[in-house]
């Protein structure tokens, strides 16, 4: 990804907004408008329609010191989201323009084809730059989402260290603690004196030490940790104590192997602020700070609710092409089961030309299994990922969603018995809807506790994969057992 000498000769001229002064300046400023309107709705109170039409047309203008001067004004997180709202087209144009300009943390804020979109026009010195301000954990974020030659130029436009160490962060596996974690600690001997400590913090600049930090990580000779000491307990302390006598002893370490999402499960049970990271050897390699896990424990959560329903967090910013492809492949999928369940209600097509009250009342049964074993899933998928489902409770978990679906399952036969006495007068009908109601959500409640469980064994993701089968067997289980009763005890 080479860049031109001129970043004006980056920009894209549009030939039919050149075609007239007057005329193009008022397309310009009515797109923006437009635009602008558009992004109004659940627009956030620092990015209101006024600022985010201004911003516009100075990027259909081109006008680098004003588009300049309105981004610099902004927070770096509110930046990010600017860009996120942006039409692709604007948002590469206004990359060109500011970003470098911004602050380097502006880049590691923004996420999905937001970020690609501004990565792809600007140029590898402009990113080398900004890495080279940033922690290594933010660094690395940038660096793992680029193509292999731009990844190439940006590495060998850094200092030899600086390089070293984000080769080796972008060695660790994806999403492990080793890709979370910063190289930039503070590690004291446990001999040394708080005033000592004080007087070693004080002689490094900004440069030389974290961005933020809240404690100090203990480390005996081998460089492995043995304590630590959050920076208001140093502050507490008179300048002759020990180290070794105001730590916390065994700190809590996670190995560079740790997948993030057990990294931050951790985080939350213990109310950790930091933990030490540590290599094959035990030795210390990084750190994590909470401010690091907040970010995971959203990214984690959204991706769960959204793999429920098969669309990833992209689909905002995304290209129509893109959606529609990852969207029509879980579509497809479903179509396959609801063709299965059609092969089913299709065994029993005499019986439904014999009783047409039968495909009025069929739906219902299907509904609400398809209802009560997505309760289920989500409990389960839930339960599973904070690790509150395991083979330890398992079967007593079972047993409960058992037990709730046969009880909610014989409440709604009840209800669901009396609607079809009263609308078809039939005691028998009411009898098979009743039956049948019961038999598709206690295995609505069963499929929706067992599939993500079994999922999770064989190591697929519950959250991905659960709902297709679930979906399949309350569809399939509510019509054969509505069309089969009915085949059995009317026919």
């Amino acid at each position: 990804m080479s860049a031109p000498e001129d970043q004006d000769d980056l920009m894209t001229k549009d030939p039919e907004r050149a075609q007239s002064e007057h005329g193009g300046e008022d397309q310009s400023q009515s797109k923006a408008s437009e635009i602008a309107q558009d992004l109004n709705y659940g627009m956030d109170i620092h990015l209101q329609p006024d600022f985010v039409r201004s911003v516009i047309e100075a990027v259909h203008a081109e006008d680098r010191e004003l588009a300049r001067s309105l981004v610099a004004e902004q927070h770096v997180a509110d930046i990010a989201d600017l860009f996120e709202v942006l039409p692709p087209e604007e948002r590469r144009t206004l990359a060109v323009l500011v970003a470098d300009s911004l602050d380097p943390i502006f880049l590691s804020e923004l996420e999905g084809a937001a970020f690609d979109d501004v990565i792809r026009v600007i140029s590898p010195q402009v990113i080398a730059d900004a890495v080279q301000q940033l922690d290594t954990d933010d660094a690395v974020y940038i660096l793992e989402d680029l193509d292999a030659d731009a990844q190439h130029q940006v590495l060998h436009a850094l200092t030899r260290e600086d390089r070293m160490a984000l080769e080796e962060g972008l060695a660790f596996p994806e999403d492990s603690a080793g890709r979370l974690m910063q190289r930039d600690l503070v590690a004291v001997p446990e001999f040394w004196s708080v005033g000592q400590t004080i007087d070693y913090l004080r002689a490094h600049d900004d440069h030389e030490q974290p961005r933020d930090f809240y404690e100090l990580i203990v480390i005996d000779p081998t460089y492995r940790p043995i304590g630590t000491v959050p920076l208001s307990r140093l502050l507490g302390c008179q300048r002759p104590v020990r180290i070794r006598d105001v730590m916390t002893p065994e700190p809590h370490i996670v190995s560079v192997s740790t997948d993030q999402e057990e990294v931050a499960r951790q985080f939350a049970k213990y109310h950790l602020i930091s933990a030490g990271v540590v290599n094959e050897h035990g030795r210390l390699v990084g750190v994590i700070t909470v401010d690091d896990i907040v970010g995971v424990i959203e990214d984690e959560a959204s991706e769960d609710i959204l793999a429920l329903a098969g669309v990833s967090e992209g689909d905002v910013n995304n290209s129509i092409r893109d959606v529609t492809r990852t969207r029509f492949i879980w579509l497809f999928v479903n179509m396959g089961t609801a063709i299965l369940a059609s092969m089913v209600i299709g065994l029993f097509e005499a019986t439904l030309e014999t009783m047409v009250a039968l495909a009025v009342l069929m739906p219902i049964v299907a509904s609400m299994g398809g209802n009560a074993g997505t309760q289920t899933m989500a409990v389960a998928v839930r339960a599973l990922a904070t690790k509150e489902l395991s083979p330890a409770n398992a079967m007593r978990i079972v047993n409960k969603e058992l037990m709730v679906a046969l009880i909610n399952g014989a409440a709604l036969a009840v209800i669901v018995g009396f609607v079809g006495i009263i609308w078809f007068g039939d005691i028998l009908l009411a009898f098979v809807l009743a039956a049948a109601m019961i038999i598709n959500i206690v295995m609505a409640g069963l499929s929706g506790i067992l599939i993500p469980m079994m999922l999770d064994r064989f190591g697929i993701d519950p959250a991905v994969a659960s709902s297709v089968f679930v979906t399949t067997i309350t569809d399939v289980v509510g019509f054969f057992a509505f069309l089969g009763l009915a085949a059995l005890i009317l026919i």
